[in-house]
């Protein structure tokens, strides 16, 4: 298998989350090669699920997705490029080269190590909402996981992650003519605003970050608005202010008599806490990278994942497996040639020789 040809075929399938026609199209692609290279392949409500038979025991797990945050059309501005050891276009590193090169070094192993399962989540960039209750149950079962999202900057591995939640603020008010009878009205778009302050006040003495990323409401000037809405994206170091802040939203009156307001979890994905077992699957990979002249170690990341949910289960895991590279969700999105092929050879030590 070539594998920077097998990026550029999954590169030129654009596959923004949400698009099953175009996630069918390479859901299609990726089977197909994941059958070549011995697994059994299946989907579950648009994930992939991939097995691949080996000596007895608990599986090892690899977590990808196949979702990317660029929308059908970008090839046009941000074509498939490369240059020297850079290798450009939408979704090459987060994380199709991911893809390319677990498929790679799977072709290339032996079938003597222990049973490979692989998860590929087609919504991982909306904080996988369908997919997290799958991403459990296939890590209860394993012994090990490995995140194939890309690495740090310098190719270390990933042993943390910040919990990351979405969450809206829903706020029904009551219409009314806005110049005529502004009284008998109740402003939904007011009401949000004083929420908003409301959590920000209740997030900043607190190492969270916050961020407001849509608001929606109302509809004409001369109308008190009826309805508003507030999107929120919420970052967690520790599960302490993680429940702190999640029960402060449960928990938001209204300042306003005849409002209503009402908080919701779009996607959750819990705070993973650098820990033992992940340590000890950390240092057992750096012996495996040691054998084929690699050097490895590992570090928490801000970043959010599916692996968040494995690690906070307690099943050993680490993340970054991917080539390194730069640029996710950029305009200038790249990964490094030398990258994959490193990856590649790292990934084929650790299925052919766990």
């Amino acid at each position: 298998m070539d594998v920077i040809e097998t990026l550029r075929r999954y590169t030129l399938i654009e596959t923004p989350t949400g698009d099953r026609a175009s996630l069918d199209a390479l859901a299609e692609v990726l089977e197909a090669d994941a059958a070549r290279a011995g697994f059994h392949t299946g989907r579950e409500d648009g994930h992939l699920l991939w097995s691949r038979p080996g000596r007895a025991g608990r599986p090892l797990l690899f977590l990808s997705h196949y979702d990317t945050v660029w929308p059908v059309g970008t090839l046009r501005d941000m074509p498939w490029l490369v240059e020297d050891d850079t290798i450009k276009g939408p979704g090459v590193y987060d994380t199709k080269s991911g893809l390319a090169a677990l498929l790679a070094a799977a072709s290339r192993a032996g079938h003597d190590g222990p049973e490979i399962r692989v998860l590929v989540v087609a919504d991982e960039e909306i904080g996988s909402p369908t997919a997290t209750g799958l991403v459990r149950s296939e890590a209860a079962k394993a012994a090990a996981v490995f995140g194939m999202e890309p690495p740090h900057p310098d190719g270390a591995l990933k042993t943390g992650r910040r919990g990351s939640t979405r969450a809206r603020i829903e706020v029904t008010g009551i219409e009314s003519h806005a110049a005529l009878d502004p009284d008998a009205g109740v402003n939904a778009i007011d009401e949000l605003l004083d929420q908003l302050l409301r959590v920000r006040e209740f997030v900043r003495p607190r190492p969270v970050l916050l961020n407001v990323g849509t608001i929606e409401g109302g509809g004409r000037t001369n109308v008190v608005a009826g309805h508003a809405h507030a999107d929120l994206g919420l970052r967690f170091l520790d599960p302490d202010n993680e429940e702190a802040v999640l029960q402060a939203l449960t928990d938001l009156v209204p300042v306003r008599e005849r409002a209503r307001v009402r908080s919701t979890l779009l996607a959750h994905r819990a705070t993973w806490r650098p820990n033992e077992a992940g340590a000890a699957l950390l240092a057992r990979v750096a012996e495996v990278a040691a054998t084929i002249g690699q050097s490895l170690d590992g570090r928490p990341a801000d970043g959010a994942a599916d692996t968040n949910t494995t690690g906070a289960q307690g099943i050993p895991t680490v993340d970054g497996l991917a080539p390194r590279g730069g640029g996710a969700h950029a305009r200038h999105e790249w990964v490094s040639a030398a990258g994959i092929a490193e990856r590649v050879a790292l990934l084929e030590a650790l299925i052919g020789g766990w």
